[in-house]
């Protein structure tokens, strides 16, 4: 694909609703006039100037528009994620445009579900990523890595709430427990709930109706289970281990998104899911956390 091909592809992707006819970002006029040698557009009636990427999640971008397109086209290819290591070296770019680009991706995918809510049958499960201790090499040196007084204090929980053949919302916590405003809230009332026996799901007695069951004992039984949320899990550590081998902590929230992006979207071809994609990235803003990333401009929370 050629740059004039590719730049066609965002023009007609990014005003889908007017047919591909542009209009302005700032003020919606359609009357512009057009700059051929930067591919600029000029606003009839505030007189900004703006490009096929202006206002989007890939603005004040420096690489060509072809590299955007095969970089969404490699991105929806991977079913458990592809590393910015691989991104890179598939660009030929430096690991740092890689990684910003990818994670612009996942915060694009991400914020169709950032006010969702899920009703009717929903489960809800925990699991732990990071924080690993590495024993040591003499047992008699070795400590109870589970006390949390020999833990790193870098352990998080990725929290999913799932509905029943239905969608998936992550979200990323230090223990179980702090979750439960959020599934509260996300949750809609008369919804039914099932979780394990983890004490953290105590106080969702309160709100809904709820089914519990023990793993210890059974993964399914008289109706309760948890088993789409696990199946969501499953996905998530193969791509933790199989792919990008450690997920820091600041980043945990956005890979547990594209996974349950993934999650959600199995079932959608390649081609639906690259449209889908390239579709979230012109729709969103520009971003306020990677956009500058390698300047500290913007640093996620809690990042160094």
């Amino acid at each position: 694909m050629s740059d004039d091909e590719a730049w066609e592809t965002f023009k007609a992707i990014r005003w889908a609703d007017t047919e591909g006819e542009p209009f302005c970002p700032r003020c919606g006029c359609l009357k512009h006039s057009f700059i051929a040698t930067r591919k600029l557009f000029k606003c009839a009636g505030c007189r900004h100037q703006f490009s096929v990427t202006s206002g989007t999640i890939f603005a004040s971008r420096k690489l060509p528009i072809r590299d955007h397109l095969l970089a969404i086209a490699i991105f929806a290819n991977g079913a458990k994620g592809h590393s910015a290591l691989q991104l890179s070296r598939d660009l030929d770019c430096q690991y740092r445009t890689a990684f910003v680009m990818a994670h612009k991706l996942r915060e694009a995918v991400a914020a169709e579900t950032a006010d969702a809510t899920v009703s009717g049958t929903v489960e809800v499960d925990g699991a732990y990523f990071g924080g690993h201790v590495r024993p040591e090499n003499m047992k008699e040196d070795r400590k109870d890595r589970r006390l949390a007084e020999n833990q790193t204090g870098k352990r998080r929980v990725v929290v999913v709430i799932r509905e029943r053949n239905g969608k998936a919302l992550t979200f990323a916590f230090r223990s179980e427990a702090e979750s439960v405003d959020t599934i509260e809230a996300r949750v809609l009332p008369g919804t039914v709930v099932h979780a394990d026996e983890a004490k953290g799901w105590d106080r969702l007695h309160k709100t809904f109706e709820t089914h519990r069951i023990n793993h210890q004992v059974a993964y399914s039984a008289d109706d309760a289970c948890t088993n789409q949320a696990e199946s969501y899990f499953a996905r998530l550590r193969r791509s933790e281990m199989g792919v990008h081998h450690h997920i820091a902590g600041p980043y945990l929230a956005a890979y547990a998104a594209e996974m349950a992006w993934r999650e959600n979207y199995r079932r959608v071809s390649n081609g639906g899911q690259y449209q889908m994609i390239a579709g979230a990235s012109l729709r969103h803003p520009p971003s306020q956390v990677w956009k500058g990333y390698w300047q500290r401009h913007h640093l996620p929370k809690g990042a160094a």
